[in-house]
């Protein structure tokens, strides 16, 4: 134990007292701004109760959440995922490794990140993947802040879809703010990329285009090819928004010219967790040494036996501060590993399979409501991916509270819009979805 009672802090009083003098404070509290509402005044105004009540307690509070199938989407999907994934990855030896600084120790762990990277190559075509950024939104912020070190000519402007999700959007201009970037929006026809329109917009500014495949309305993206035409044609880079499910069966990202490829990873090996996602990143190997996070590699150990180690780490707390090519102090190796798992139980095949499911699930449901009175679907004419949107003669507000009186939960996505997804998770439910909608629609 140390002079100040904490074994994780070693500093003595005159050590502590010596490092305030050097920045000129007098307490260590004036280190800190915290607002006096959040400050923690000494006690957590907990009641001490026994486990049993505890148990008790929290069952009441759960069993206020409702009850409801939910028909959500727009960027969480819920897939099941095998009970052997779980089993696997609560293994102690995962679950304790926090960073796999000591390869000699987290072989194991190591290997799946690799496997998980290599997933990933094959299903992009790219060239490198890293293993795991936070959630989509990051990784869309650390796609473009990439493209400011790798891009020769200047450029100022970051190209997003005008429906691009309000929490992603508001990620990227985050990352952006310190960059003198600015990001602006190009239009969509129909739910895809309005190309004549992207045309007129792109010019020699243009730093990053960004497209999604599928969208966020679930329509499935006809114009990739287009979109790279025009990033490559003014030296912007193309960062394609994906997710492994799609990827399995969608136009692979490598062919259309995608130069990064984003998304969330987590559509395997977790089920819906709303906020919690996987980040994917995979991009050209010109970019090797620009890519954010890190990346496993393979190599030998003394004995000539394969080994693995974390090869390539860019937070500014591994290298000098000027070498950093991101702040993000740690990932999601974990979610990463279940991903890995996911995929591997699934096989190409299976993968495959329920990508398909994803392209005939929505498609049917689609037609079941469009022969609803008083309901259009799916809104947009084309192929969809896991969802899509109809539009409803009712206010979608009261569609959507209709539903949820009978017990499912669905996107009002506009005065007369709806979303609607549909996985093997909620399947079962569809008939009665279809009876209650049919009557939320009169």
């Amino acid at each position: 134990m140390t002079a100040n009672g904490s074994p994780y802090a070693p500093h003595t009083d005159a050590e502590t007292e010596a490092m305030l003098s050097a920045v000129g404070a007098e307490r260590e509290e004036a280190l800190f701004d915290i607002p006096a509402e959040v400050r923690f005044d000494g006690s957590f105004g907990i009641d001490a109760r026994s486990e049993q009540a505890v148990r008790a307690h929290v069952g009441r509070m759960l069993g206020e959440n409702d009850d409801l199938v939910e028909f959500l989407g727009r960027g969480h999907y819920d897939h099941y995922v095998p009970s052997m994934v779980d089993h696997l990855s609560l293994r102690s030896e995962f679950l304790t490794s926090y960073t796999q600084y000591q390869p000699e120790v987290a072989q194991g762990f190591l290997q799946v990140l690799f496997e998980y990277q290599s997933m990933l190559v094959e299903l992009t075509g790219l060239d490198v993947a890293n293993c795991s950024m936070y959630d989509a939104a990051t990784a869309l912020g650390e796609a473009a802040t990439l493209a400011t070190r790798v891009r020769e000519a200047s450029g100022s402007r970051v190209l997003v879809p005008e429906s691009l999700q309000a929490g992603r959007r508001g990620t990227l201009e985050n990352y952006l703010a310190g960059h003198d970037l600015t990001v602006e929006s190009y239009p969509m026809d129909d739910g895809n990329v309005d190309t004549d329109a992207l045309a007129d917009t792109v010019d020699e500014e243009t730093l990053v285009v960004y497209a999604e495949n599928p969208t966020v309305r679930g329509t499935i993206e006809e114009n990739l090819d287009s979109v790279g035409t025009l990033a490559d044609d003014h030296d912007a880079l193309f960062v394609l928004g994906s997710d492994p499910v799609a990827l399995a069966l969608l136009e692979e990202p490598a062919s259309v010219g995608a130069d990064v490829v984003v998304g969330d990873a987590a559509t395997l090996g977790l089920p819906t967790a709303y906020g919690m996602g996987l980040g994917l990143f995979a991009c050209r190997e010109d970019f090797l040494r620009q890519v954010p996070g890190r990346l496993v590699g393979a190599s030998e150990d003394d004995d000539g036996r394969r080994a693995y180690t974390l090869t390539l780490q860019t937070r500014e707390q591994h290298i000098r501060r000027e070498r950093a090519t991101s702040n993000i102090c740690t990932n999601q190796a974990w979610v990463a590993l279940r991903t890995a798992m996911h995929v591997a139980w699934l096989g190409a095949d299976g993968l495959v399979d329920l990508a398909e499911d994803c392209v005939v699930r929505a498609r049917d449901l689609a037609d079941r409501l469009d022969e609803i009175a008083g309901v259009r679907a799916p809104i947009h004419d084309r192929h969809h991916f896991r969802e899509f949107v109809a539009r409803t003669d009712q206010p979608a507000s009261a569609i959507s509270t209709d539903l949820e009186n009978a017990g499912y939960a669905v996107h009002a996505v506009g005065e007369h819009e709806v979303q609607v997804c549909v996985t093997e998770t909620n399947e079962a439910a569809i008939d009665g979805f279809v009876a209650a909608f049919k009557e939320a629609a009169r």
